[in-house]
């Protein structure tokens, strides 16, 4: 009878010891909200958010609806949402250098994806084919490559559409580097499908396509595009903040540059960090290799799929990237929840 008791009671203190240490695991990450961001990439690094610190860590996961400007105006202002997997800080940098020196957010990652940012392109068979454009000054001095279709003696160069901010900063850098003297026409696409299939186009019928375009996006995943040095150096802030990104009345002398750095951070609330525990730690660790977020943005254009299918499709696909971000007991958690 006290042997039948003995194994009892140890049992019972066991399966309790168990719950007890469940629930504080539980309790130490407690209630995230998590900002879906509005573009591909975003959405699909927050569900992968989600999954793993549901599965992982035991947070209990809200996803709430976000874009770059109003989701950091609520994180500075209101603590909430507690992450923002994918934060464009470039547009937030005075404000965002303020919240972290006065502890309201952290970021947690400075760079999350890898291969990321806005520039030059050209297409894997252009390159194949002319190996001595290495830089942008080289593809300068060969309109003849990338004849304009309504005036094949001078050369297309692809910008953005009428209203998009990088109109002005492709204009700018048009002048700046000389471009209409050197044979150069700067084409218009007229809209963001315009842009896309002024791109494609070319690409499929293994024509040569010079033009701006920023990744990660499905277009430069699906096409393999081939993103090009300048050739020059960073022309210094005040020529990019004052000049490059202005309207031409404002920036009468732009100097050559390479394309600002694209600062893309993870930021979260301090409260997150103060309740979160090691679950900040996977945040830290965690890094998108951009061909591989490119593969994966084909993947959602391709298979119309939203954030949440496409990252059970990466956390299945991917698991030699993803388990490196986490210990091995989580990381067995997450897949038996597959």
């Amino acid at each position: 009878m006290k042997r039948v008791f003995g194994t009892a009671l140890a049992f019972f203190t066991a399966v309790t010891a168990n719950l007890f240490f469940s629930t504080f695991a539980n309790a130490s990450c407690g209630k995230v909200k998590i900002a879906e961001m509005n573009w591909a990439s975003a959405e699909l690094m927050a569900n992968v958010d989600k999954i793993i610190l549901e599965k992982g860590y035991g947070c209990e996961v809200e996803m709430v609806a976000g874009a770059t400007m109003p989701t950091f105006t609520s994180m500075n202002e209101k603590g909430t949402p507690d992450v923002a997997p994918e934060l464009w800080a470039n547009a937030v940098a005075v404000p965002l250098k303020k919240a972290v020196g006065e502890n309201r957010l952290i970021v947690a990652n400075n760079s999350p994806i890898t291969g990321l940012g806005e520039g030059w392109w050209l297409p894997p068979h252009t390159v194949k084919k002319h190996p001595e454009l290495k830089t942008a000054l080289d593809v300068l001095k060969r309109p003849d490559l990338f004849p304009y279709s309504e005036d094949k003696s001078k050369g297309a160069f692809v910008g953005c559409p009428a209203g998009w901010g990088c109109q002005l900063a492709n204009a700018n850098l048009f002048r700046a580097f000389e471009m209409e003297k050197k044979g150069w026409v700067l084409v218009d696409p007229g809209s963001a499908a315009g842009l896309d299939g002024s791109m494609a186009k070319a690409v499929e019928r293994g024509e040569n396509w010079f033009g701006y375009y920023w990744s990660p996006t499905s277009m430069i995943g699906k096409y393999k595009m081939h993103k090009l040095d300048f050739g020059v150096p960073f022309g210094g802030k005040d020529n990019w903040d004052n000049c490059i990104v202005k309207p031409e009345k404002d920036c009468a002398n732009p100097k050559k540059s390479s394309w600002v750095k694209s600062e893309v951070n993870s930021v979260v609330s301090a409260n997150f960090k103060k309740n979160a525990g090691v679950a900040l730690d996977y945040i830290k660790n965690r890094v998108y290799p951009g061909d591989v977020m490119n593969s994966m943005l084909v993947f959602m254009t391709e298979q119309k799929a939203g954030g949440k299918d496409a990252a059970y499709e990466f956390l299945a696909k991917h698991g030699k990237i993803w388990e490196s971000w986490v210990s091995s007991d989580v990381a067995k958690k997450i897949k038996s929840s597959l």
